[in-house]
């Protein structure tokens, strides 16, 4: 983080006036106490408001972070990491493409810390502690921008002197650092963390970049946002959000930044400096993008968003429906708060968060209504926004206490202008807590993929066959393979290293498979299946009905139906 992130937001208070030398040698009084001790808090206020937050998040993420079961999604990862790099690049140029980065990475991580849940899941915790930081920094970089010249003075010679800029990035961090889906993705063996941990370091040095003007801060830009859709490419929306930041701006302040050596041209409210990054951003991941686009079969299972879609991203950004009124006024106060602030000025906290929040999944809805493209997990890299826009409520709450008959009575050494946000911040305190154990549990993720090996390991016999309904289940038995690896697979054509594939390949011709079931003769079967439904699916293939065909056909019957998350475990024998 930069030097002036550190500190009093005023640039005037980095800079002590210059003392005659008369002056210098003559006795000087020692500084009150009070503007001693405001001092050292603007001394250690820059690291507090990031340091604090991150720890927070360290702590909350951390927690239990190996208890619940690896998913599917998970089992992905693992299998993937687990093969050689050639093998990897196989893979990558047949399906998960838009995964390549992240399974790059987790390949050298895992060779040193291992595949465990805990050590599969540590990248993802360290990225969201990070992003923790950079949220708390963006926030207070944003309050900062926003605050009308000479109100912190004013704040000062009227005796509140509350550092509103500071407050506000240590209030978002917190928000952030105690947000349910935080934790649910920090502890998630995916790239979504990270490519939050890029978006939120690309806000901060677009906030760093527009006033400042000068090509080393747009180039770490466009660094950042390149590597945000390097890891997952839904992340490039950031810079629609971005583009409707800076149409925001004011023309007051624009106009100063143009003033500024090294600003560079502009287009209308636009500095061409970002457009040209942005484009060389985007030329950059033409590649993967191009890739992404011919293996689209990886989406196929998405559907266009509906009422249900709606009210799943509203709770998941609050992190549970009793929380969402509660975050939704909080982020109306930051709206609120911003609008009172000098009638709105360039990139103040809300005009960063506000687009962030609102403008990816509004995109992404609206594709899907032609082309299906929107799930929740893809706009995850906005919770962040959420944090800094309902910070800024908080803290705009304070400051209206301030000004009002609270703010000038004491209980004790406490100020009763805090009064209002302590008791909003209990009531978060009492409704987060719920959501923040849910997410701990296995339950929390669609597949409790530990407790069917266990299931499987606890009832297998020799010479049990298994059937994978539909094929693509295979990476079902891969979280925690070995259970399954001792079932006879007698559909399987290739594996998953030899295909170049996520989950292997099966024979085609039932009329094989009829052969291979004939020549075993087995007595038992395993049918493994996961369906959201929790129902058992209908097979849709030639292959999957055959493999219904040979069960009926020998006179196989359910011994025991077991049900692990979505996950169906369907034992049959004679």
């Amino acid at each position: 983080m930069a030097e002036t992130d550190i500190g009093s937001p005023d640039p005037a208070a980095t800079f002590a006036a210059p003392q005659p030398k008369d002056v210098a040698a003559a006795p000087t009084a020692p500084a009150p106490e009070p503007e001693r001790r405001a001092g050292i808090w603007r001394r250690w206020s820059g690291w507090l408001v990031i340091a604090v937050p991150a720890a927070t998040s360290l702590v909350v993420g951390g927690y239990e972070i190996g208890g619940p079961s690896l998913w599917r999604d998970e089992a992905y990862t693992r299998d993937a990491i687990a093969r050689p790099l050639g093998g990897i690049f196989t893979l990558l140029g047949h399906q998960d493409a838009v995964h390549g980065a992240y399974y790059l990475l987790m390949h050298v991580i895992a060779t040193v810390i291992g595949t465990s849940a805990t050590a599969l899941r540590l990248p993802s915790l360290c990225a969201m502690v990070i992003a923790t930081g950079f949220t708390a920094a963006a926030g207070r970089r944003a309050a900062a921008l926003g605050r009308p010249p000479g109100q912190a003075e004013r704040a000062e010679r009227a005796g509140r002197g509350l550092d509103v800029p500071a407050l506000t990035g240590l209030v978002s961090g917190l928000l952030f650092a105690t947000a349910p889906y935080m934790t649910y993705y920090a502890q998630m063996a995916r790239s979504y963390a990270i490519e939050t941990m890029f978006a939120v370091i690309a806000t901060y040095l677009l906030l760093r970049a527009w006033p400042d003007g000068r090509w080393r801060w747009w180039l770490a830009y466009g660094a950042a946002v390149a590597l945000t859709g390097l890891f997952n490419i839904f992340g490039l929306l950031i810079l629609a959000a971005h583009g409707v930041t800076l149409l925001l701006s004011s023309t007051r302040d624009q106009g100063r930044a143009r003033g500024q050596a090294g600003a560079g041209r502009w287009a209308g409210r636009i500095p061409l400096r970002w457009l040209a990054v942005s484009a060389a951003a985007v030329l950059v991941l033409g590649p993967l993008l191009g890739l992404a686009s011919r293996q689209q079969e990886q989406i196929a299972w998405l559907s266009r968003p509906n009422l249900n879609a709606m009210q799943r991203l509203l709770t998941d950004l609050a992190g549970s429906r009793p929380l969402i009124v509660p975050f939704a006024l909080l982020a109306l106060g930051g709206l609120i708060a911003a609008w009172r602030a000098d009638g709105w000025r360039p990139l103040n906290p809300a005009a960063v968060a506000l687009p962030w929040l609102v403008v990816p999944p509004f995109v992404l809805i609206a594709v899907s209504f032609v082309k299906p493209v929107y799930y929740v997990r893809y706009i995850e890299f906005c919770l962040p926004a959420l944090a800094i826009l309902a910070g800024t409520g908080l803290t705009g709450l304070i400051r209206l206490a301030t000004v009002t008959p609270l703010g000038t009575f004491r209980l004790g050494r406490l100020r009763l202008a805090w009064l209002p946000a302590a008791l909003v911040v209990a009531l978060l305190a009492v409704l987060l807590a719920g959501p923040q154990q849910a997410m701990r549990q296995t339950a929390a993720r669609p597949d409790n993929l530990r407790l069917a090996s266990a299931i499987v390991a606890a009832h297998e016999q020799p010479g049990d066959v298994v059937f994978y309904i539909p094929a693509t289940m295979h990476v079902l038995g891969t979280g925690y393979p070995a259970p399954f690896g001792r079932l006879h697979d007698i559909a399987r054509n290739e594996s998953a290293i030899a295909s170049g594939t996520l989950t292997g390949t099966e024979i085609t011709s039932p009329a094989l498979l009829k052969s291979r079931f004939t020549d075993t003769d087995p007595e038992r079967v395993w049918v493994v299946t996961g369906a959201s439904t929790y129902r058992f699916p209908k097979p849709y293939t030639a292959m999957d009905r055959e493999k219904m065909a040979l069960l009926a056909g020998a006179g196989m019957h359910i011994l025991h139906r077991w049900q692990a998350g979505e996950v169906m475990l369907t034992l049959y024998g004679r």
